[in-house]
């Protein structure tokens, strides 16, 4: 099968070639792939580290070409939405049963793509804070995928909404449109908030943290800053009005039974409940393009990859 491949000798650290099919384990669907959506996280991480020839890869969306042999997920023919570890870059993906969302027929699979990663990240620390009908909440980085979405959900919730970017005045429109109530450049400018879903990481993480009430949970979830967290001293006192207050990190893999998650996160992408905010799209014979954008930070919110 045509897969791209990790080479570090080209710009992109990409390149089109050849791998095997994979081998499913009998929990496990294989997937013939349609379109791939790219998480900053994979590109800038995952190309630098993994082993030359490695099919990367954590979002696809596609059609299962076999079932699983143990009889769990879905059956073949039906238009799915996946989630691994590695393998969504290719023309064939195994995948666990629990980790597929069956798509409404008809849906375009290259917005279902953009599901995985973002927004069932999204919808997962959404949970984690808890009901968000009639309280405050501060997301950060929101003009990322991830954030993008988490400001659809949080709307949907009931969630009065400051969405914290470095460029408001590119983006505070944009924002707005999707749910946010309050634009701010950096969490600081936040009012106290009940909870924080917090896509960056490092000084605006503590900034953040500082916003939040009695009884507060901050979620961390990105580190696109790459710089560490240092709380000043009296930040952690359990007095003084921050009573209870904690800090929660996050990573989607170890969730398990996405599955539900998933199939109901593709209905609303498909009925048009939730955009997911694809701002570039095309064949992955041009990943080298939406790879520069992401690692140049020029790209907001999804790059699509069609498996042509």
């Amino acid at each position: 099968m045509r897969a791209l491949l990790v080479d570090r000798s080209t710009p992109s650290g990409l390149r089109l070639g050849e791998a095997p099919v994979p081998e499913p384990a009998p929990n496990q669907a294989l997937v013939r792939v349609v379109a791939t959506s790219l998480n900053f996280g994979e590109v800038k991480v995952g190309i630098e580290r993994a082993p030359e020839g490695t099919v990367l890869g954590w979002d696809a969306a596609g059609v299962v070409e076999r079932p699983a042999a143990d009889g769990s997920g879905p059956a073949a023919g039906t238009p799915v939405v996946t989630l691994a570890a590695d393998g969504g870059w290719a023309e064939y993906r195994a995948v666990d049963a629990d980790l597929i969302g069956i798509v409404p027929p008809g849906a375009d699979l290259g917005a279902i793509s953009t599901i995985p990663v973002a927004a069932a990240t999204a919808l997962r620390a959404l949970h984690r804070v808890g009901p968000v009908l009639g309280r405050k909440l501060l997301i950060t980085g929101a003009t990322g995928g991830t954030g993008r979405y988490a400001v659809q959900l949080a709307k949907m919730g009931g969630a009065h909404i400051t969405a914290s970017t470095g460029n408001p005045a590119a983006h505070a429109a944009g924002l707005r449109a999707l749910g946010a109530h309050e634009v701010v450049s950096d969490p600081s400018e936040s009012g106290i908030v009940d909870g924080v879903l917090d896509m960056v990481g490092g000084p605006q993480l503590v900034a953040a943290h500082d916003r939040l009430a009695e009884n507060g949970t901050l979620v961390a979830i990105g580190h696109s800053a790459g710089q560490a967290e240092h709380f000043p001293h009296g930040a952690m006192y359990g007095d003084w009005g921050r009573y209870n207050r904690s800090i929660v990190t996050f990573f989607l893999l170890s969730h398990r039974n996405l599955a539900p998650d998933l199939t109901w996160l593709a209905e609303r992408v498909a009925a048009g409940e939730l955009d997911p905010q694809v701002s570039w799209r095309d064949t992955w014979e041009r990943a080298e393009e939406a790879v520069d954008a992401l690692l140049g930070r020029t790209l907001h919110g999804k790059a699509v990859l069609e498996i042509a």
